[in-house]
């Protein structure tokens, strides 16, 4: 009894040391170090370094840094927006081809889903060409055609750019989860539902729908996690766009408290601030949608 008891520890052991060294340490190390505060006697910390608590410090400076806190106001705004429309972009191409009068839908999964596979930096630089003044056929066209400024990467509307990136890159990920969602319906509530006289329309609103609740409470999640860890696309745009700078995103922000300031304390503040928000988001998110259902 005791061997048949140790088994299951023994095969979960390579998991949950891999779940701790990976995932469970560098959370803890985080959260301890955002509250100690780090000295350095002379110059370059030459004469000793000594590390002390700093309980509540570290957040306070993190917290009384404007651009950090208008980086999360700014992506709240994003997320309020793009996560809307690409769960609903996402929504619609699942019922679409989920539909029974969709054909080759396996084939427009695939290239739906095939953004997904492109790395964000690559997606980013793809874009970027369609963006810059000069190498965007787009820019080229709408000036010489409409005599139309277009201005991709300003101050105005580039987080909207980045935003497009965002949508083209997740959107067919999204519609794969609700699509699998969509496959798990019974065929008898169709088939009862065409009985009584219902179209496509009415089919989508009254059964399918409220039956991919799940579904696409499970992306909004993701994509409202996803919103906060925004940090490749704005790196990369700050190379053309000048409205992109150091503090664009909160995730871009503590990489530079960090690696340009050399301030690792405040940045494990700020980035368990991230984590807090995100948490708080997606907590009330949860809740709102139970209550309503």
């Amino acid at each position: 009894m005791k061997r048949l008891s140790i088994a299951p520890w023994l095969l979960l052991a390579p998991f949950l040391l891999a779940f701790l060294v990976t995932f469970i340490l560098p959370i803890l190390m985080a959260v301890g170090q955002s509250f100690t505060t780090i000295d350095r006697e002379g110059l370059f910390g030459e004469e000793g370094i000594s590390t002390s608590f700093a309980w509540f410090e570290n957040y306070r400076v993190a917290l009384s840094d404007s651009g950090f806190v208008a980086s999360i106001g700014r992506m709240l705004l994003f997320g309020v927006v793009q996560v809307s429309i690409m769960i609903a972009l996402a929504t619609v191409l699942a019922l679409l081809l989920e539909s029974a009068s969709a054909r080759w839908p396996g084939l427009f999964r695939a290239a739906y889903f095939l953004p997904y596979g492109v790395p964000g930096v690559l997606a980013t630089i793809l874009w970027s060409f369609l963006y810059v003044p000069g190498l965007s056929p787009i820019v080229d066209l709408a000036d010489s055609l409409l005599g139309v400024d277009v201005d991709f990467l300003g101050s105005g509307t580039v987080l909207w750019s980045i935003a497009n990136i965002v949508t083209w890159s997740y959107t067919g990920y999204n519609m794969l989860i609700i699509i699998a969602q969509l496959k798990s319906i019974p065929p008898e509530l169709y088939e009862a539902a065409r009985m009584d006289g219902a179209g496509p329309i009415r089919l989508a609103w009254t059964i399918q729908l409220p039956l991919i609740r799940p579904a696409l409470m499970l992306t909004t999640v993701f994509s409202i996690i996803g919103t906060l860890q925004l940090f490749a696309e704005p790196q990369l745009l700050q190379q053309v766009s000048p409205a992109v700078d150091s503090q664009y995103t909160p995730n871009l922000s503590a990489y530079t408290t960090a690696f340009a300031y050399n301030d690792y304390s405040v940045a494990a503040a700020q980035a368990v601030l991230i984590a807090l928000v995100a948490f708080v988001l997606s907590f009330t998110f949860l809740r709102l949608t139970s209550r309503r259902s």
